[in-house]
């Protein structure tokens, strides 16, 4: 590691500890009665129950009523934990650093994030090119003192003149779009709402951007179908009923529809999405802005492969596509050629391509090589300069930059070093770092070994195992294991201040890679989609079977954990192996696979999961459902189901009916509990609750492995 990326040196912790008194166990609790109301589906001839149907209704009273009875026995529960309130208490001084994001510079403008530490929500910067004095463009901690309103895009047009940015209020995925002036951080009368799965793609006086029609009744926002997906072209100063649609298809409701356009806004592209039918890949068609002809015209078309634009190249534009290429390549397509005429300018490498930077004058693509960060530099016809000379086996991402850069900024982190920024030298590849964070620990002090499981098919799956550097390897450490698997999404080295307070206890986290994500390119992913799911599952197990012949732990102290698809792997995998964990933590998952399309943007899902609607997708759907799969009189672990009020993602549904199934089929002293959190959604809304969150989930968890965890006697300096 080159000195100059040496992390700050960290504290010790002092040599008297605070040990938390440990009381007695809290009593195995006694749950709330859930009411069962008979009603069953046919699906296909086989009849299903679905007696927790009249938990799906979340504006219901009574459903209301159920989860204050919920919360109450496991508030309850989590209060006899003796030491929650110290642990809350190390996670803020562990997150209590200052943290800012690489910039980005666009239109003479730089604008970056800015968290002193224990801010709920980050405050946004902005300077006048490079070195202009900095100042706050919005503190959302003041416009909203509870800290549960996220902002986020802020894009300048071209002249530099405007800013459109979004405000999602309670961690709703629902976003309102609005424009402000860079100069004086006024924002304009402009109010845009109902938008979701959208981009901000400028062009003359306004931009591009996507939106749902309004919901008949806004009272079910939260959990109603999302159908059919339009973009529109706002001009600044109007109002939004006088929006011009740019295009619908509504013949098609379950398509997703954006916009980009690129940054010399010659063409605006339009990318199209068919997910809700099974197909996993997008259109893409174009439409020349410096034409008077509005007429959109094929790009790339059909939805079995995937494409992306990454920049305009004359009359023609760069793409990033698979198709062709499982591992994906960058082609240059002239508008209207046949595919023949395609040209390769990257060819598809043996090791995945991840994405595409385009910074100044060349492109920088990245790839991972066992799962680590390889980024390149290659000039526009694809010839190769160089590799660039990153810091460790870690995570990182190169930024885009104008054409008329000569810089551009790189993120590094991975499981012991914080996200660190480098200032990039285009013209040499060069890397210098530019923000380093001062911590208030020792990331020294914790390593990360490599590691490889046998699933059951045979495939070996990669495994990262994080832990203190002293640990010794004598099957006695509480070990939390995580995964996710799916959507083609590669689970990475990254950086977590909250982990330091599990691993300085002597616990261990452990990543796994299983089939469904990209670590491998898009055969890893297929490996894992459809029928083929329960591959994750099998991968998942091996790994904590391996990690338990390899002494790294035993049954006993074992944990997992996941959230959203993770959160389904989580509750698939206790109802097949609920002897091999101690605890599990299931986080806003996917827990019935057979309704999960009837809510907001789950039709997205069909591409990776199947549907239920088709009889074979509702063969091996319903033979790992988690719901459906409960058995009663079956002792599963110590479970701590965690989601939020308004998560209209994976909406809680799934988390309220899975859990009311599970309190009925469990039998033994292992506590299965339900934590909702309010005003919060598919993530935390805000530090303080993410952080409480995490204290939850870590108390319950440390207290049924039989932890005893000292914190230190006072503050960290």
């Amino acid at each position: 590691m080159p000195r100059s990326f040496r992390p700050t040196a960290g504290v010790v912790l002092p040599a008297v500890l605070a040990t938390a008194a440990l009381g007695a166990q809290p009593a195995p609790p006694t749950y709330p009665p859930t009411a069962t109301v008979p009603h069953v589906d046919s699906y296909h001839g086989v009849q299903v129950a679905d007696p927790y149907r009249w938990l799906e209704d979340d504006t219901a009273s009574a459903v209301k009523r159920w989860v204050d009875a919920q919360n109450a026995v496991t508030f309850g529960y989590l209060e006899a934990i003796p030491f929650r309130a110290p642990l809350l208490e190390r996670l803020r001084q562990l997150q209590d650093y200052e943290r800012l994001s690489a910039p980005a510079r666009r239109a003479g403008w730089t604008i970056w994030t800015r968290n002193s530490g224990l801010q709920n929500q980050s405050v946004w910067m902005i300077r006048r090119g490079a070195t202009g004095p900095e100042r706050v463009l919005v503190d959302p901690n003041v416009r909203d003192p509870a800290g549960t309103t996220r902002y986020g895009g802020f894009v300048p047009d071209r002249a530099g003149r405007h800013l459109a940015y979004s405000i999602s209020k309670a961690g709703s995925d629902w976003q309102e779009l609005r424009v402000m002036d860079p100069v004086t951080g006024e924002d304009r009368a402009d109010r845009i709402r109902w938008v979701k799965v959208s981009g901000i793609a400028w062009w003359k006086d306004g931009f591009f951007y996507s939106r749902y029609p309004a919901p008949a009744d806004t009272t079910k926002a939260l959990s109603v179908r999302n159908e059919d997906h339009r973009v529109y072209y706002h001009r600044i100063g109007t109002p939004q009923s006088a929006d011009v649609l740019v295009y619908a298809d509504a013949a098609d409701p379950q398509r997703f529809h954006t916009v980009r356009t690129t940054d010399d806004e010659r063409w605006a592209i339009l990318s199209i999405s068919d997910r809700g039918t099974g197909a996993d890949g997008n259109e893409l068609w174009v439409r020349d802005l410096a034409s008077a002809d509005t007429t959109w015209r094929p790009l790339v078309r059909g939805f079995a492969d995937q494409a992306t634009v990454l920049d305009g190249d004359g009359d023609a534009l760069l793409v990033l596509t698979n198709r062709g290429a499982p591992n994906k390549r960058v082609v240059r397509i002239r508008p209207g050629a046949s595919e023949s005429a395609w040209t390769t300018v990257i060819a598809e490498s043996r090791e995945p391509m991840q994405d595409v930077a385009v910074a100044g004058r060349w492109l920088y693509p990245s790839y991972l090589r066992d799962v680590v960060t390889v980024i390149e530099q290659r000039d526009r016809t694809g010839r190769k300069l160089r590799d660039l000379a990153l810091p460790g086996l870690g995570t990182a991402s190169m930024g885009d930059a104008e054409r008329d850069e000569t810089d551009a900024f790189l993120t590094y982190t991975s499981f012991t070093q914080p996200p660190v920024t480098y200032r990039v030298t285009l013209a040499t590849g060069a890397l210098a770092p530019y923000i380093t964070p001062r911590l208030p620990f020792d990331p020294s002090r914790f390593t990360v070994t490599r590691s490889w499981a046998t699933s059951r098919d045979g495939t070996r799956v990669p495994m990262f195992i994080v832990h203190r550097a002293d640990l010794a390897r004598d099957g006695t450490n509480p070990t939390i294991v995580y995964g996710y698997g799916g959507f083609n999404v590669a689970t990475l080295p990254g950086f977590s201040a909250s982990r330091i307070a599990w691993l300085e206890q002597g616990g261990i986290y452990v990543s796994v890679n299983m089939r469904g994500g990209s670590e491998y390119g898009e055969a890893w992913h297929k490996g894992g989609m459809l029928a083929n799911k329960q591959n994750v599952f099998d991968d998942f197990i091996a790994a904590g079977e391996q990690l338990i012949r390899d002494r790294w732990t035993s049954s006993a102290k074992l944990a997992m954990q996941g959230g959203s698809n993770g959160g389904l792997l989580v509750g698939a995998v206790m109802t097949q192996r609920p002897e091999l964990f101690k605890v599990a933590l299931p986080a806003v998952g996917v827990m019935d696979m057979l309704r999960f399309q009837k809510f907001t943007i789950g039709w997205n899902w069909i591409a990776d999961y199947g549907t239920s609607d088709d009889p074979k997708g509702f063969e091996y759907l319903r033979a790992y459902s988690p719901l459906h799969n409960l058995r009663d009189g079956t002792a599963y672990p110590a479970t701590m189901v965690t989601t939020a009020d308004h998560d209209d993602r994976v909406v809680p549904a799934h988390s309220f009916k899975f859990a009311a199934r599970l309190q009925a089929a469990h039998r033994g002293p292992n506590p299965v509990l339900i934590r909702i959190d309010t005003q919060s959604g598919h993530g935390a809304s805000s530090l303080s609750k993410g952080l409480a969150s995490t204290a939850d989930v870590y108390a319950f968890t440390m207290w049924n492995l039989g932890m005893t965890p000292r914190f230190p006697a006072t503050p960290v300096p």
